[in-house]
């Protein structure tokens, strides 16, 4: 799997543009899902046209949940690239007799080692992707409980890996058994987080890329 991020709070190189926000590129199992889209459109396509990646190789749009921060791009993306199914919690589709687009309620598998947590608290839903390693999870902003987030997506196997924003996440325990971390967009305990688990956290910002 990997993952690349093109919307966030911060950069990890210059040339690209932070906001607030979070949108990534995850390439596993023959699918290339852009994960969530950013607050802007126009930052998220500079950010994509300047890490060489062409909206169209894209086959599916995952949204997390409906905030402006995580959805802001969609029209500007769709504009170009008008073919990929969208997979979103069903709480934010107005129309769920549209072809191109999966509504989402509870966990369910998506393809061969990709699966979501489903809706958790009528917000917000999770992507989880089989590694090698373990699952990989995939999350936007992390409103509902990681401890209910963890305990979906370990229905499909064991958690290797979180990425994404964790929002006011402080049960630093839950993540012990995990292999690595990316603290993210909204996170606000990073810094509690890397001082906890130095040799698992991944510096995170647009332009980082995690292949596990």
């Amino acid at each position: 799997m990997k993952c690349t991020i093109l919307y966030d709070n911060t950069v990890s190189r210059p040339d690209l543009v932070a906001d607030w926000g979070f949108a990534c590129i995850v390439e596993a199992h023959g699918k290339t899902i852009l994960f969530d889209t950013g607050a802007s459109g126009s930052i998220l396509l500079k950010n994509m046209n300047t890490l060489g990646i062409d909206p169209l190789v894209v086959d599916e749009i995952f949204i997390s949940h409906g905030h402006f921060d995580h959805v802001g791009g969609l029209s500007a993306f769709l504009r170009k690239n008008n073919t990929a199914t969208i997979i979103a919690p069903s709480s934010i589709i107005e129309d769920n007799r549209a072809e191109n687009i999966i509504s989402v309620n509870s966990a369910m598998k998506l393809h061969d080692h990709i699966f979501t947590t489903g809706e958790l608290d009528y917000i917000e839903q999770s992507l989880v992707i089989e590694t090698k390693k373990g699952l990989v999870i995939i999350a936007g902003c992390s409103h509902p409980s990681m401890e209910d987030i963890l305990s979906q997506a370990s229905r499909f196997g064991t958690v290797y890996a979180v990425i994404g924003g964790l929002h006011g996440f402080s049960e630093f325990e839950l993540f012990k058994d995990l292999g690595a971390i990316c603290p993210a967009h909204c996170t606000m305990y990073k810094d509690a987080l890397k001082s906890r688990y130095p040799e698992k956290c991944i510096e995170g910002g647009a332009g980082t890329v995690i292949e596990i």
